[in-house]
């Protein structure tokens, strides 16, 4: 259910704290009903961001590409242009392929899900919501998109296996020097297999890594994220190994056998 403004007032925490002299982190809500976009944007205001609006695909497009927001709010039932082809759109412009995106389906059903999170979406939060829950996704994205941006100071900043590069100070993979591009979730769950160096990362352990622990993901939601990855990898997707029943875990060659 929707919660109020007064509702939301006392108590709650701000999603990602913005520290003085910093600018104020930008968000985009995209959605067409009126009462849904006014109660995010109070919200995100009252808790110190710019929250910019866009209520239909072309304007959200037009509005990411001008404004390059950090983190886009979008809902998935839109008119005209709907919020999987403005995803789809966003992840292929290079001005706007890193911005993370927090889906909103109405529908709740797997399949909407599947399809948004295959297409590049970072998270999902399903109608009717709770104001309060939005907020939390939000500040776990955001925290995840600033930790992807920094080095890791026990890896170095390049982690690699075979033909498979991934630079976590500029947020770049690669394949035998070629760019790959990834999503954030897509980034962070490489990055987790490639720090465990071999070992099996259970699906609940690669949801902590790569979403956080306050973040519930279906498993359903990792394999999807796996198999993109997989395929962007193309000739060294080898290296993300599936251990049945279990999780996944890194090869180090195509040669090594399987568990």
């Amino acid at each position: 259910m929707f919660m109020t403004r007064d509702e939301n007032s006392r108590n709650q925490p701000a999603p990602a704290a913005v520290s003085a002299g910093q600018p104020k982190r930008r968000i985009l809500v995209v959605d067409d009903e009126r009462d849904i976009v006014d109660l995010v944007r109070y919200n995100l205001t009252k808790n110190g961001f710019d929250a910019l609006v866009a209520t239909d695909g072309q304007e959200a497009l037009q509005v990411a590409g001008r404004e390059l927001p950090d983190l886009i709010v979008l809902d998935l039932m839109l008119p005209g242009l709907p919020g999987t082809e403005v995803a789809r759109r966003l992840k292929a412009d290079s001005r706007t392929a890193h911005i993370p995106i927090i889906m909103l389906t109405a529908k709740g059903e797997e399949t909407d899900v599947v399809v948004g999170l295959t297409i590049g979406a970072d998270d999902y939060v399903t109608k009717p919501f709770s104001i309060k829950i939005l907020l939390a996704r939000m500040g776990a994205v955001l925290r995840r998109a600033d930790a992807a941006t920094g080095s890791n100071p026990d890896n170095g900043p390049t982690l690699r296996a075979g033909p498979v590069a991934l630079d976590t100070s500029k947020h770049e993979v690669t394949v035998d020097d070629e760019q790959v591009k990834l999503t954030l979730t897509e980034f962070k769950l490489l990055a987790a297999l490639l720090q465990a160096r071999g070992r099996v990362l259970t699906r609940d352990q690669l949801m902590d890594k790569a979403m956080g622990a306050d973040v519930f993901v279906t498993d359903r939601a990792i394999d999807v994220h796996v198999t993109a990855i997989r395929k962007k990898l193309g000739k060294a997707n080898w290296i993300v190994h599936t251990v049945r029943g279990v999780g996944y875990r890194l090869r180090e060659s195509p040669e090594e056998e399987g568990d």
